[in-house]
């Protein structure tokens, strides 16, 4: 009697030593393919494996935390529940950190499972799992359900490296984005101050973040004519610099065989609006002056209007022109400017990033303000002007911009 009895627990012993050595084995596997980076799907597939083959457990509903909602990512055995209703039945178990069999016959969800086990991390649940048909010896079944527990928290900190390095890859992916697409505005934006006998020009850019959309080009056309523009691109990020660029090669393009500036501009908004489909526009101001004959035309599209100061009239606005370009096919209105120039007069362009503030100042800080500045400052060279306005807000407006900033100021001498 005595020997059977200790054949017995020999027995036993035997039979736990392979068990650790297999649940060993299981966890080595799992570990394994972490390691490999192995898709999630396959990740899935093994614990559905190891669970329906090994663990004999007949019914699997495995749910984690994404995004501040719970998705059902493993599941076999039986008819499948909505999430929801999962969800809603391991909620009842959320003070719960240890696995606990489930008692609750009355709910149609629980009725269907013997244990649930919750995943936590940092004392926060992250994960639930519902076990059923399955049966475990009194001895073992503590074991059992703590390495059911370990095996899905492996799983779990391997789809969470998994997430994470994606993550990384993501933000590697947009820092380098945002690297390019700098790269590119940077070969946009032309020379910031030029000085001849007829002309002086100062540009300040001061980008809200490390790309943005704003853009301004300068151009001697000819001996007696220059063309500028200020423009501001909706979105950011490589894609905005992209469009940028084909926005600028397609005004050089034109403006070199085109002298009318309403065809220029009706060119650019079909060129824009082929190429995005009218998901994405521009707001422009583009001005063309003849020192010859100093005339000046420009066109107002949907942009800031720029502000025009001379010595005998004082600062007016220069709200000519149409509605922003690449929203329609054909422009609504198309109207441009035009106007005799005196000597010394400036004209100062600008995007809205200069204007809207956080939080909102705009009854200390608006357009009418604006333009009593011009008429205080008006008289100064362009980068002494561009310096008075960016020291007045930083001076007087406390808030904070919200976008980026362009000034671009010429005196026409």
């Amino acid at each position: 009697m005595q020997q059977s009895e200790a054949n017995s627990v020999e027995d036993d012993l035997i039979r736990l030593l392979l068990k650790r050595q297999s649940e060993l084995n299981s966890l080595l596997e799992i570990t394994r393919a972490i390691n490999k980076n192995m898709a999630t799907p396959v990740l899935i597939q093994m614990l559905e494996v190891i669970c329906q083959n090994y663990l004999q457990i007949g019914r699997l509903r495995f749910l984690i935390e994404s995004e501040g909602a719970y998705i059902c990512i493993a599941k076999y055995g039986g008819k499948f529940e909505p999430t929801g209703e999962l969800f809603k039945a391991c909620k009842q178990f959320k003070k719960i950190q240890e696995p606990v069999h489930v008692n609750n016959p009355k709910n149609p969800v629980l009725s269907n499972y013997d244990y649930f086990i919750p995943i936590y991390l940092k004392n926060k649940p992250v994960a639930y799992a519902l076990i059923g048909e399955f049966s475990s010896s009194e001895e073992m079944l503590s074991n059992d359900l703590n390495f059911i527990q370990t095996l899905i928290n492996v799983v779990l900190v391997g789809l969470e490296n998994k997430k994470l390095f994606k993550e990384r890859l993501q933000s590697e992916r947009f820092q380098r984005e945002m690297e390019l697409a700098g790269e590119v505005q940077n070969m946009l934006i032309p020379v910031q101050q030029y000085k001849d006998e007829s002309i002086e020009l100062s540009a300040r850019y001061l980008p809200h973040q490390n790309v943005g959309g704003d853009y301004f080009d300068f151009i001697k056309i000819n001996e007696n004519e220059y063309l500028w523009c200020i423009a501001d691109v909706s979105g950011k990020g490589i894609s905005a610099a992209l469009l940028m660029a084909n926005f600028q090669a397609s005004l050089r393009a034109w403006a070199t065989v085109e002298d009318d500036l309403t065809t220029i501009v009706d060119r650019l908004n079909k060129i824009l609006t082929r190429n995005t489909k009218g998901e994405r526009f521009i707001t422009l101001f583009l001005a063309r002056y003849n020192k010859k004959t100093r005339k000046l035309n420009y066109i107002n599209a949907g942009h800031n209007p720029a502000i025009l100061y001379a010595a005998g009239s004082g600062a007016a606005q220069l709200k000519l022109g149409t509605t922003m370009i690449g929203v329609f096919d054909e422009l609504p209105f198309l109207n441009q400017g035009e106007m005799d120039v005196d000597k010394d007069t400036l004209i100062f362009s600008y995007t809205d990033g200069l204007m809207d503030r956080e939080p909102d100042v705009s009854k200390s800080w608006n357009e009418d303000k604006l333009i009593t500045l011009a008429n205080k400052y008006g008289k100064l060279l362009p980068n002494e002007f561009n310096t008075a306005i960016l020291d007045y807000i930083n001076r007087y407006i406390k808030a904070k911009p919200i976008d980026d900033i362009t000034l671009l100021t010429l005196r026409l001498y």
